[in-house]
């Protein structure tokens, strides 16, 4: 399976490209040196061996060899160029008849060719067999009106051509022995170079999750490359959030766990005190048992507080998304609310300056703006007021909360969304809440791909202002 993995590695890749980018072109400069060589060499002859012959078809007209093949001078001349060429010289006359024959084989004898009948039309014909590594150039033999007498057949062969080529192919081999070689351990060690950040980094997480499991804290940087860089910062970006979850997460279970203990040890309290006692009088069982009914009815709040909480963390595909009269929602809303109003001496009133319907849910939606309104009302001096007030543009539907309450804190306005969160510690025992509210309301409101802000100030009350899309996208 190592073995598997290693194939698979960025490292095997690294390597299998720069020893394709090495070997390759030497591989295609080898073929194309080659190949070039043998069409320049043999071109080149051809061009020389064209350019003799020519010259001894000249002479040839001049004595007028074809029909006396006896004259010496050109004789010496063919035997010359047949050894210095290495090869064969054959004259023809008009009837297709070889006159001379370098080699003495074919003398007397008739050869026709399709060569042969071109150069009697005047064509010079040159070709190249690399089969057999030779040349065979057909020439016309012209006099001076331009008539032509006989061809001047020429084969050379091309041995010297080849071996040179041979030699510089087993050089070139060599050479390229040698190149890939010294490819390979480039390959292995650029390949290992490149790599050796992304192990950095591997090492680097390894003992970051070792300190985050030994409860302490590290940070990745690995700045070999912008791109190890980017991903060292987008771990650490990723790392602290994950941390500030985590501790959220801590914070929230450790609140969970006090306020649900909170009522759990008053009631066990008064349980005590009321077994720890004979001839307990009746009125003070009453008195007991209601204060252990209120604490059972808040510890019974904190729960249900706790699974709408759980429920608004769900995905946003949860939502029971229908079209709502909103004015008739908070009509409602604050109508269920009045009595809690008028029992706190609390003046409530709503203000609609528009018809809106909205693409909501209006269960959650409803939990949401009654909690901002409860809380108005808890939070609120006798004979105090809280408006509320509705309105909308083309966009957006918005609901205002406004109430002459006791305010809040500037510097604990950021952190009135958390979990447990109590503003006024004084009024905690007094005013019954469990500290969940805000955090339901924000939630809900997120859902709808809403907004909420609050403004307040100490001892003059507090705004609340939702602003929510009037048609709901997902």
């Amino acid at each position: 399976m190592k073995r598997l993995k290693f194939f698979h590695s960025l490292r095997f890749r690294l390597f299998l490209l720069f020893l394709l980018m090495g070997i390759m072109p030497g591989m295609a400069l080898h073929a194309g040196i080659l190949a070039s060589y043998e069409k320049k060499a043999v071109s080149n002859q051809s061009i020389d061996i064209l350019g003799q012959a020519k010259i001894l078809g000249s002479q040839l007209a001049s004595y007028d060899y074809i029909k006396d093949p006896s004259e010496e001078v050109i004789n010496a001349q063919l035997d010359l160029i047949s050894n210095v060429y290495d090869g064969r010289v054959m004259i023809m006359n008009k009837g297709f008849q070889i006159v001379k024959d370098t080699y003495g084989l074919d003398t007397g004898k008739t050869i026709i060719s399709e060569e042969v009948v071109k150069s009697f039309g005047g064509e010079e014909i040159s070709k190249y067999d690399s089969k057999n590594r030779y040349i065979e150039l057909s020439v016309p033999v012209k006099d001076q009106e331009q008539n032509t007498l006989g061809v001047l057949l020429v084969s050379v062969s091309t041995d010297s051509i080849m071996s040179n080529y041979d030699y510089l192919k087993d050089r070139m081999l060599a050479i390229e022995i040698v190149s890939a070689i010294v490819v390979v351990a480039a390959a292995v060690f650029l390949a290992r170079l490149l790599v050796h950040p992304l192990g950095k980094l591997t090492t680097s997480l390894a003992e970051i999750q070792a300190k985050e499991g030994e409860g302490g804290e590290g940070v990745l940087m690995v700045s070999d490359y912008t791109e190890t860089e980017a991903i060292s910062n987008a771990f650490n970006e990723m790392l602290g959030k994950m941390r500030v979850v985590d501790r959220s997460r801590q914070e929230f279970v450790a609140n969970v766990s006090h306020e649900l203990k909170t009522p759990l040890t008053s009631m066990k309290v008064l349980a005590d005190s009321l077994l720890g006692q004979e001839d307990v009088p009746v009125e003070l069982y009453k008195d007991f048992m209601g204060d252990i009914a209120e604490e059972i009815e808040r510890e019974n709040k904190i729960i249900n507080d706790l699974l709408s909480l759980v429920k608004m963390d769900k995905s946003a595909g949860d939502l029971n998304i229908s079209s709502v009269n909103v004015n008739e929602l908070l009509e409602m809303l604050l109508k269920r609310l009045r009595p809690i109003a008028e029992k706190q001496n609390v003046e409530l009133v709503l203000e609609s300056f528009r018809p809106v319907s909205a693409e909501i849910d209006e269960v959650k939606l409803s939990l949401a703006l009654n909690n901002l309104v409860e809380n108005a009302i808890k939070y609120n001096k006798k004979g105090g007021w809280v408006h509320v007030s509705l309105n909308a543009d083309h966009k957006y539907f918005y609901v205002r909360v406004e109430d002459s309450g006791i305010g809040i804190p500037q510097e604990d306005l950021e952190h009135i969304y958390e979990r447990f969160f109590r503003v006024d510690k004084s009024h905690s025992k007094e005013i019954k809440g469990t500290g969940l509210g805000l955090a339901i309301t924000r939630n809900a409101i997120l859902m709808h791909r809403g907004a909420i802000k609050a403004h307040s100030k100490e001892g003059e009350g507090t705004t609340f202002t939702v602003r929510i899309p009037l048609t709901y996208t997902v």
